[in-house]
């Protein structure tokens, strides 16, 4: 896309095929299994010891009190990226097989909106903050679902930018083309 005054180029679509999108979900599939299953944080305070998983800190929210807290965490650090990579895998698999999948497009437009909901770069953040702020008063070792949360963040974002929908739309347009459903 260029700009019509000056004829600057201002968007560039990769022409690529599907296959650095399905790689970079199922990417993103493994770090958020490794999120989930091992423990976030460790913390040790007056020789106490106490670990937490991704969806234990949401359970602890609810179980002090803070429900609307806990279900936002967990719908935004657990459910939306979770859907995000599985929705990319069931529609981009087929597509790249040559398929068409029932309801792909509803499933793609549901994943558009559904992406600014995707806060894993506000929940490092706020993990980051509150890991430095807890470190004067206790002891705090970051453990491998930390860093497979961060790797998670950052392997979604590339996801984002290999799947915009403008090339999803020539995907599909692709396999409309070859002769195929979509």
């Amino acid at each position: 896309m260029r700009c019509v005054r000056c004829r600057a180029e201002l968007y560039r679509t990769n022409d690529r095929s599907p296959d650095t999108a399905i790689a970079l979900a199922a990417t993103a599939l493994v770090l958020f299994i490794l999120a989930n299953v091992y423990p976030l944080v460790v913390l040790t305070v007056n020789g106490s010891t106490r670990m937490t998983t991704l969806i234990g800190a949401a359970q602890a929210y609810y179980e002090q009190g803070y429900g609307v807290l806990a279900v936002l965490v967990l719908f935004t650090a657990v459910i939306v990226p979770l859907i995000q990579v599985l929705t990319l895998l069931y529609v981009l698999v087929p597509l790249r097989l040559g398929r068409a999948v029932p309801g792909q497009h509803v499933l793609f437009r549901v994943l558009i909106a559904l992406r600014p909901w995707g806060l894993t770069e506000v929940f490092m953040m706020g993990a980051v903050v509150a890991l430095v702020k807890l470190s004067a008063q206790a002891q705090v070792s970051p453990q491998v679902s930390l860093v497979a949360y961060g790797l998670l963040m950052m392997s979604l974002a590339a996801l984002t930018s290999a799947t915009p929908s403008e090339q999803y739309w020539r995907w599909i347009g692709a396999l409309r083309d070859a002769g195929r459903p979509a």
